[in-house]
């Protein structure tokens, strides 16, 4: 009904917009649809802002109303997870989203919810289309020959463009100031020195006299660092960097047409898919070599298969930054090296990757930021084994497979091993954090400006 009082909104005031240009010889600030637009979002946008706001607040007004029935406190237990439990079950049933009546008290409240939620529902209904309409009254009243109605739209526009960044901006503070109020909890148990340099990790037995015994945290820094910045690098970079050469300096425009897109299409797996890829096939693969190298007891979920299967996934971030930096280095420094007499291999290596290095090396910092904070492949095939070992064969683990592994179970909010998880995110926020500003401030440093 909104959206229908909007249209016919849109349509009046385009009339009357049309019917006073029609007479007049003067400039107009604003086309007719500017007009109609105009009414269209008064009328829309207070309703639809209002209906926002009340089916956030409807909830615990239909509660209030079914507590204030007759008998209905007696008949409950006091406030708690039971009686939560009670409610919410008679909610689902009122709105058929339960078919099993696991509580009585369940059943017999549902009626009470379904009546409390029709009273609300056309209260909130009821109000909606009287702002609509009030709201469009009040715009088509000022339709006038010179009334800056584009104006008004486009500041109505950047309102919402800069309500959409604070929205970004206020989500990404939120995150930081969960992380800190956390991980500040966690520190109040478990001192901050022993977090960050012991080195054992075991979250399943704590010492409640000494917490901090158990959760050192430098095997998960060293997992993480071994699987995501040296194993998966190591496949990466030659891969990414190589496959980027040649796409600019030796295909031809074909090739390049469909390898590309193709090569690109790495970045688009989803991760558990490369997680099933690894567990199935790379996994067993590695583990059959480690047997045939003399490694009779080799596991298949090892470092090395995480982190190869890492490796390919990230070519596509190293080749992309490697393939437009190489491709910003302009032609006349290629073609004069060339009529110097100089080979395709030493103009790349001597003239294009060095002026292209500062994009390339960024890239290679972004991809190691996106390796360490990879959770699937690592879940899937690495171990959960808290080890500090140059051995790839052996299990290791990292920061964001062990996050996940405190984050599920039965454990209470308020445990150290529970809080663990909070200062795990922190750290690994922080690396991320330093290894991107460490890359932009590479890229902006050292890049080269050709004319």
């Amino acid at each position: 009904m909104i959206a229908g009082l909007g249209l016919i909104g849109w349509l009046t005031a385009r009339v009357r917009a049309v019917a006073f240009r029609r007479n007049s010889r003067q400039r107009f600030s604003s086309l007719p649809s500017h007009h109609g637009g105009y009414v269209a979002l008064w009328i829309t946008l207070p309703a639809l802002i209002f209906l926002g706001i009340w089916a956030l607040v409807t909830p615990a007004l239909i509660t209030d109303r079914v507590l204030q029935g007759q008998g209905v406190e007696a008949r409950l237990p006091p406030p708690g997870f039971e009686r939560a439990a009670i409610l919410s079950q008679a909610r689902a049933i009122a709105e058929g989203r339960s078919g099993a009546e696991l509580n009585p008290e369940a059943a017999a409240l549902a009626p009470a919810y379904r009546s409390a939620e029709d009273r609300y529902n056309w209260i909130g209904a009821t109000a909606a289309l009287l702002l609509a309409m009030a709201g469009g009254i009040q715009a088509y009243v000022r339709i006038k020959p010179g009334f800056g109605a584009r104006t008004q739209i486009e500041r109505l526009v950047m309102g919402l463009l800069l309500a959409a960044s604070l929205i970004a901006i206020l989500t990404t503070i939120g995150i930081i100031a969960s992380l800190l109020l956390e991980s500040w909890r966690f520190f109040q148990i478990v001192p901050i020195g022993d977090f960050l340099f012991g080195t054992r990790w075991s979250p399943q037995v704590i010492d409640p006299a000494d917490p901090g015994r158990a959760l050192g945290a430098v095997p998960l820094f060293w997992g993480t660092f071994f699987i995501g910045a040296v194993i998966a690098m190591l496949v990466a970079i030659p891969f990414g960097l190589m496959s980027a050469i040649y796409l600019t300096q030796y295909a031809s425009a074909w090739v390049r047409r469909w390898m590309k897109p193709i090569l690109e299409i790495l970045a688009g797996v989803p991760t558990v898919v490369y997680g099933y890829f690894a567990a199935l096939t790379v996994a067993p693969a590695v583990r059959d070599a480690a047997v045939a190298l003399g490694m009779p007891y080799a596991s298949a979920e090892s470092a090395l298969a995480a982190g190869l299967v890492m490796g390919v996934m990230i070519i596509p971030f190293v080749s992309s930054m490697a393939d437009d930096s190489i491709a910003a280095v302009p032609a006349a420094m290629r073609d004069g090296s060339l009529a110097m007499g100089a080979t395709t291999s030493e103009t790349i290596s001597r003239v294009l990757l060095p002026a292209a290095l500062p994009g390339v090396v960024g890239g290679v910092l972004l991809a190691v930021s996106r390796a360490i904070g990879e959770t699937m492949i690592v879940v899937m095939a690495a171990s959960g084994a808290a080890t500090i070992s140059l051995n790839p064969f052996d299990g290791a683990t990292t920061v964001t497979k062990q996050i996940v592994d405190l984050l599920t179970g039965e454990a209470e909010f308020d445990s150290p091993k529970t809080l663990a998880a909070f200062a795990l995110g922190l750290t690994l926020f922080l690396i991320t954090l330093m290894l991107n500003i460490v890359a932009l401030t590479v890229v902006k440093r050292y890049r080269e400006s050709y004319d």
